[in-house]
């Protein structure tokens, strides 16, 4: 994930004062399947109608929350607020958010997922439109964890997250072997 450098692909490629965020996590596959689980054994007592994801961060947790709480019913909205910048990195700073598909109803009875609610900016946007829902993510950041019902962990605000689904393992040389 490092350059050869060691500063992480966003850092290497871009100018410090460019990337708003001090520091960064990796989250694994197994840590987000762990996460979800717990976040399921929270959510089980209470009956649902269904699941709506927040595409596309919500998909995969909604996925895990669906086969746990064994709920078929799954809808989705969808929503852009971050995406890869042109040179390929993550894109670091929320651009203008854009709707591409959104439901019906105030959400009573539903169950709202999505991976992380960072600024609260894409969260309050889906709150408006589905008051009723219960809201539930992964991860909160202190900015957004007032517009969610339910969270997992807590990270700092300036921390970025690294998904499992945005990165590439692939083989690194040793250090003595690169030039």
């Amino acid at each position: 994930m490092a350059s050869d450098d060691g500063a992480p692909p966003d850092r290497a490629a871009h100018p410090a004062e460019a990337n708003p965020y001090k520091d960064e996590i990796v989250i694994s596959w197994p840590e987000l399947h762990r996460d979800a689980r717990y976040l399921s054994r929270v959510l089980h007592q209470l009956g649902w109608k269904g699941i709506v994801a927040i595409t596309r961060g919500g998909l995969v947790p909604a996925a895990l929350v669906a086969r746990e709480l064994e709920i078929r019913l799954i809808d989705t909205v969808c929503v852009v607020s971050y995406g890869a910048s042109e040179e390929g990195y993550a894109e670091k700073r929320q651009g203008e958010l854009r709707w591409v598909k959104r439901i019906e109803g105030d959400g009573d009875g539903w169950l709202l997922i999505d991976d992380l609610v960072d600024t609260g900016r894409t969260a309050k946007a889906v709150r408006e439109m589905l008051p009723r829902a219960h809201f539930a993510t992964l991860y909160a950041k202190p900015l957004g964890r007032s517009i969610v019902d339910t969270f997992v962990k807590e990270f700092k605000q300036e921390k970025w997250i690294y998904f499992p689904w945005d990165i590439d393992y692939q083989f690194v040389s040793p250090i003595k072997k690169r030039r």
